[in-house]
C-alpha cells in the first residue's frame, strides 16, 4: 500500500482526501496527520485511520490529546518545527499538502530534499518560490502531483504530449458568488457573501480568494511553474458550471479539456493513485442532464485581484510572493471584518507598488518579502 502523509487533514482538501482513502480500500495507509487547531476532528480521524504520527498546532490541547488517544500507538508532535521536519517522524511514499497559505512552504520544501513525491495542494507554495520549488523538484527527482482541479486537468490533458506543441493553457473559473456584478455591486459586500460559493464546498480562505478572482489569479502562476509555460501562454475564461476543468490548446488547432463533476474527490483520488487510475463508486458526469456549457471574459475592471495576479506573474522575482502575503493578510482581516470587500485588492496593489522588488531572490529573501509585506499590510489596517 501507498503511504500518505496529509498536511492539513481537518481542512476541506484533508477531510476529502480521507473520504477518499476510505472508499478506495486497500491501496493507501495513512502514515502522519497534522492539524492546526480542530483537535477533535483530529482525535476522530486518529482513531479511525491509526497513523504512526499526529502533529498539532498547539501544544496548549497535549494533555486533551493525550488522553483520547491513550490506547492508540500514535507519536503526538506539537508546533511549527514538528510540521517543518514531519518527514523525520514518518516515512511516507507521498504527502498531501493541504496547509493554508505559507505555512506549506517549508514543509514542501523539506519534504522534496526528502525525495518524497507531493500531492500539492497548497497553491502558494509555488506561487511564494516556484523558481526555488521546481530546481529543487528537478535535482531530487520528485514529481508534483497537482490536486487543484483545474491543474490536475491541465496535468491529465498533457500525458502523452510535449510542451513544445502547447498553443496555450485554458484556466477554466466558475466566477464565484459575484460572476456578472460590478464594482458597484461589490461595495457593501458582507462575509457571508463571499462564502457562498455556488458549486464548491471549500474552507473560507480559499472561498474569499475564490470571490475576488485571486484564487484563479493564484492558479495563473501556479500553472507557469507546474508546466514551465510563460505566463503570456495562460488564458483564464469563466465557466459557470464548473463542468470543464480546464483546456489546453495545442499548436494544430486541437484542444483537450478534461472535465467531470465539481467534485475535488475526483482530483484528489487522480494524484493520490497516480500512475494508476482507481475505480471508485463517486457520482459520475451525465452530459445528457448537464447539456449546456458556457464561457465568458472575466471582467479585470471589477476583479482587479486577477489583473494583479497575470502582472505579479509577468514581472516574477519577488512579486508573487508580495501578491500573495498581502492576500492573506486582507483576506484574514476581511473575514475577521475589519477591513471592507474592496479594501482587499486596494492594500494588495500598493504592496505590490511599495514593497521592495528582487529580480532573483533566495529563500531566504522570500521568506523576508513575505514578513515585510505582511507587516505592510498589518499597519495600514491598523492606521483605519
Amino acid at each position: 500500500m501507498k503511504k500518505i502523509a496529509i498536511l492539513g487533514s481537518t481542512g476541506s482538501i484533508g477531510t476529502q482526501t480521507l473520504e477518499v482513502i476510505s472508499h478506495i480500500k486497500g491501496q493507501f495507509k495513512v502514515e502522519l496527520l497534522s492539524a492546526y487547531s480542530n483537535y477533535n476532528l483530529l482525535i476522530e480521524q486518529a482513531k479511525k485511520f491509526k497513523p504512526k504520527t499526529l502533529i498539532f498546532g498547539d501544544s496548549s490541547k497535549s494533555k486533551i490529546l493525550e488522553k483520547n488517544l491513550k490506547n492508540e500507538k500514535i507519536d503526538i508532535l506539537y508546533g511549527e518545527e514538528a510540521l517543518n521536519n514531519f518527514y523525520k517522524y514518518s516515512n511516507p511514499d507521498m504527502v498531501l499538502t493541504a496547509l493554508v497559505g505559507k505555512s506549506g512552504l517549508i514543509p514542501t520544501i523539506n519534504a522534496i530534499s526528502k525525495n518524497i513525491n507531493i500531492a500539492l495542494a497548497n497553491k502558494e507554495t509555488l506561487v511564494i518560490a516556484g523558481d526555488i520549488i521546481t530546481k529543487l523538484c528537478e535535482d531530487n527527482n520528485v514529481d508534483i502531483l497537482p490536486v487543484d482541479s483545474e491543474h490536475s486537468a491541465i496535468y491529465q490533458c498533457l500525458l502523452g504530449e510535449k510542451n513544445k506543441n502547447i498553443e496555450k493553457i485554458i484556466l477554466t473559473a466558475s466566477g464565484g458568488p459575484f460572476r456578472g456584478k460590478s464594482i458597484e455591486d461589490l461595495k457593501y459586500i458582507k462575509k457571508e457573501d463571499a462564502l457562498n460559493h455556488p458549486n464548491w464546498d471549500m474552507g473560507n480562505k480559499i472561498s474569499i480568494d475564490s470571490s475576488t478572482l485571486m484564487n484563479k489569479g493564484l492558479e495563473v502562476i501556479e500553472a507557469k511553474y507546474l508546466f514551465n509555460i510563460d505566463i503570456n501562454s495562460i488564458e483564464v475564461v469563466v465557466h459557470p458550471q464548473s463542468i470543464i476543468h480546464s483546456m489546453v490548446e495545442f499548436n494544430d488547432g486541437s484542444i483537450k479539456a478534461q472535465m467531470g463533476e465539481p467534485d475535488m474527490k475526483l482530483p484528489i483520488q487522480f494524484a493520490l493513485g497516480y500512475p494508476e487510475r482507481l475505480r471508485n463508486n463517486f457520482k459520475k458526469f451525465n452530459s445528457l442532464k448537464n447539456n449546456t456549457l458556457n464561457f465568458e471574459k472575466p471582467c479585470l475592471k471589477t476583479f482587479n485581484n486577477l489583473k494583479l495576479a497575470f502582472e505579479a506573474g509577468l514581472r516574477g522575482g519577488n512579486s508573487p510572493c508580495i501578491l500573495n502575503a498581502s492576500n492573506e493578510v486582507v483576506v484574514e482581516a476581511f473575514l475577521n471584518e475589519k477591513i471592507n470587500y474592496l479594501d482587499m485588492t486596494k492594500f494588495i496593489e500598493d504592496s505590490l507598488n511599495k514593497i521592495s522588488y528582487i529580480a532573483t531572490p533566495n529563500l531566504e529573501q522570500l521568506i523576508e518579502t513575505d514578513l515585510l509585506t505582511r507587516n505592510f499590510i498589518n499597519k495600514k489596517i491598523k492606521s483605519l
